[in-house]
Formats: C-alpha cells, sequence, structure tokens
C-alpha cells in the first residue's frame, strides 16, 4: 500500500500549489497581482473589510447558501424516502430526474434558469437565486442521503412502532439520530456548492444580488484586484479552523467514551437484604 502514498503525494502537491502563490499575494504590497510581492502587509486585508463591495456580497453568500441548504433537505428528504423505501411505478424515472441536473452542463442550466425565472420575474431576486441554486444542489444531497438509507437498518424503526410509537416520533427519536451524518453531509454540500457557485450567479443574481463568486469574477476580469487572493486565504483559513475543530471535538468525544468504557463498575452489595 505504499506506493499509494507515493501517488498521493504529487496529487496532494498539485492541488496544494497555487496555495503558496496566493496566500503571500494576499499580504502583497502591490496594488496588482504580482508574484513574488514586492513588500507584504495587511492593507488588502483592510480593504476587504471596510469595502462594502467586498462584504455585501459575502454575506450574500452566506445567506443564499443558508437558504439554499435548508430548501435543499426540505425538498430532498421526502423524495430520498419516497425513492428508496416504497416501490412505484417510475421510480428509476423519478431517480433520473432528481440526479439530471449533475449530468446538464451549467451553462445550459443557467441559461435555462435565466428564461424560466425571467418569466417569473424572480431574475436579480434572493428568492431566485435560491431556487436555482437548491435545483443544482439536490442531486447531490440526494446521492448521500440515498447511500445512508439504504445502509439504515429498518428492524429498528420496526421495533419502535411496535411498541407504540407514531412514525413522526419514530423518525425524530430514532430515524434521525442515525441519520443525522447524513443529513448534516448533505446540508453542507450543498451550502459549499451553493456558495461557491459563480456561473449561475452571472445570469441570475445580477448587480442586485452580487455573491462573492460572482463579485471575484468581475473583479478578475475588470480590475485584477489583489483584494481576491485575501478572499481566497480567508476561506482557506475557514475550512481549516473548521477542520481542526471537528478533529478535536471527535477526539474529545472518543476520549470521553473510552474513559465511560474503562470506568470501573460500582460496589454491588452481596449482603442479603432477607438475614
Amino acid at each position: 500500500m505504499r506506493w499509494m502514498y507515493w501517488l498521493a503525494f504529487p496529487l496532494v502537491v498539485l492541488v496544494g500549489a497555487p496555495l503558496l502563490i496566493v496566500v503571500p499575494v494576499s499580504f502583497s504590497t502591490s496594488a496588482s497581482l504580482i508574484f513574488p510581492p514586492p513588500g507584504y502587509g495587511l492593507q488588502h486585508y483592510a480593504a476587504y473589510f471596510s469595502d462594502y463591495a467586498w462584504l455585501l456580497p459575502t454575506a450574500n453568500s452566506l445567506l443564499i447558501g443558508l437558504a439554499t441548504a435548508l430548501l435543499t433537505l426540505s425538498l430532498v428528504v421526502p423524495a430520498t424516502f419516497a425513492l428508496v423505501r416504497y416501490p412505484f411505478r417510475g421510480r428509476a424515472l423519478g431517480r433520473a430526474l432528481v440526479i439530471l441536473p449533475l449530468i446538464v452542463p451549467n451553462i445550459v442550466m443557467a441559461l435555462g434558469y435565466y428564461l424560466y425565472l425571467g418569466n417569473l420575474k424572480l431574475t436579480q431576486t434572493y428568492l431566485g437565486v435560491i431556487l436555482a441554486h437548491a435545483c443544482l444542489c439536490v442531486p447531490i444531497a440526494y446521492l448521500i442521503l440515498e447511500a445512508n438509507l439504504k445502509n439504515f437498518d429498518v428492524n429498528l424503526e420496526r421495533a419502535a412502532r411496535s411498541l407504540g410509537a407514531t412514525p413522526m416520533k419514530t423518525f425524530w427519536l430514532v430515524t434521525f439520530p442515525i441519520l443525522r451524518p447524513g443529513f448534516l453531509a448533505a446540508g453542507l454540500f450543498a451550502f459549499a456548492h451553493s456558495f461557491d457557485e459563480a456561473v449561475v450567479a452571472l445570469f441570475i443574481s445580477g448587480r442586485d444580488v452580487p455573491t462573492l463568486p460572482r463579485k471575484m469574477f468581475e473583479s478578475l476580469r475588470m480590475e485584477s484586484d489583489p483584494v481576491m487572493s485575501v478572499v481566497s486565504t480567508l476561506l482557506l483559513a475557514a475550512v481549516l479552523l473548521f477542520t481542526i475543530l471537528y478533529a478535536v471535538s471527535k477526539h474529545y468525544r472518543s476520549g470521553r467514551h473510552r474513559q465511560c468504557e474503562a470506568a470501573p463498575a460500582g460496589p454491588v452489595n452481596t449482603s442479603n437484604s432477607y438475614s
């Protein structure tokens, strides 16, 4: 298996090499994208946190990403249960329609959304961007939940129902806690996909609802503003921080679990209570 590590090393270098340029450029004193930087400072970070033209798209992307994740889960969860658990005519066709956005190129989807949402007067609105992003995120979330639901032991729900639990109570007390990692993963992927999406945003968002990827694209095309590297560095730092916090919390939970397993049992009273 050692050869797999040697195979993964150049892939990691290929993916991580751009960061060796992006991060130093974010601290550059140059007014344009120049590498290596002529000097180092925090002027681009100050420009980002003081410029409404960058802060507004960042807030919009966070808001749209959260709303897209919630809408995607509200659509995907019942659809996944229906397509996985209940046989009916047209189930294979329904599954194909759900994952269809993965097959169609984004530029084609963006044009279709632009024409359809334009007739509904939803272009350049938050609702229009959220609906378009949710359509793109549905197949990703569905495939994640489908894999989790297929591995779920239905006998656990049957046991709860046999003890008198209602279907809704069974879902919240049995199904949801077990499938919670799958729900979280689906929501996280939907948020990340919406936050990072640029092609559809170029057609739908317009100037009234600018998103961060759209702003970065326009900045690269028009100005080559080094503030873009600040945004990339901050996003990288946020991902690293989230990963570290998750690893620490997982290590803490596993440590507490081992302590509970290793804890000695309490003293047992062996005296005869009837003597």
